[in-house]
């Protein structure tokens, strides 16, 4: 499925409407969500909510929410665009990721960590009654845009809040949020934030 044209379509059909839903979108960091926010505030209401328990270590945690913050001040919408931060739950991400800590980026326990942050954005998104929720994640040439779009749409059903179905890397998205990285000065993190990913990045680095 071609999931840019699928959201283009919605996107029309709410300009037809001629109505302003509200979206709660899940965010990674502030460098996926700049030109998500950019895009999408053109047409949605949106609360920037913030909840990724597996960043590690916790200054990084820090660093990540504050340039998110930072981001959401200084750019400027069409729409009115709000922050929400989740508990940073350490434990919930290790329960988990308990016999999977061997695992490749990318594979089953990236997944799972997917479906635990887009549970709690259901849910979030079902008890402050949105329209829509969605992720940044598909923006990221590393993460899987298909599964991602398989467990939202699975969760939204679930938790009966509507999934708005993206593939955000496409019409050069992905290119768009690096230069409006440069723009804002925004801090771009070299690994994806689990204590795994950083593992794995750090044998790259000594590799080298």
């Amino acid at each position: 499925m071609n999931y840019q044209k699928e959201l283009e379509k919605m996107i029309v059909q709410l300009q037809n409407e001629n109505r302003v839903p509200r979206l709660l979108l899940h965010s990674c960091c502030a460098p996926c969500s700049s030109y998500v926010l950019e895009y999408l505030s053109n047409y949605f209401e949106i609360t920037v909510f913030y909840y990724n328990p597996n960043i590690f270590p916790e200054q990084e945690y820090t660093k990540r929410i504050l340039e998110q913050q930072s981001l959401i001040h200084d750019m400027e919408f069409e729409h009115p665009v709000s922050f929400l931060a989740g508990r940073y739950d350490r434990a919930r991400f290790f329960e988990m990721a308990e016999g999977m800590e061997h695992l490749k980026e990318g594979g089953e326990r990236c997944f799972q960590c997917y479906r635990l942050r887009l549970e709690e954005a259901a849910r979030v998104a079902r008890e402050a009654e949105f329209d829509y929720f969605t992720t940044t994640l598909t923006i990221s040439p590393m993460k899987n845009a298909d599964k991602l779009n398989e467990i939202g749409k699975q969760i939204g059903e679930q938790y009966k809040v509507a999934y708005l179905q993206s593939d955000f890397k496409k019409k050069n998205g992905y290119k768009r949020s690096i230069e409006l990285s440069g723009e804002y000065g925004l801090y771009r993190q070299d690994y994806c934030g689990c204590e795994y990913s950083y593992r794995d990045r750090q044998k790259q680095k000594e590799g080298r």
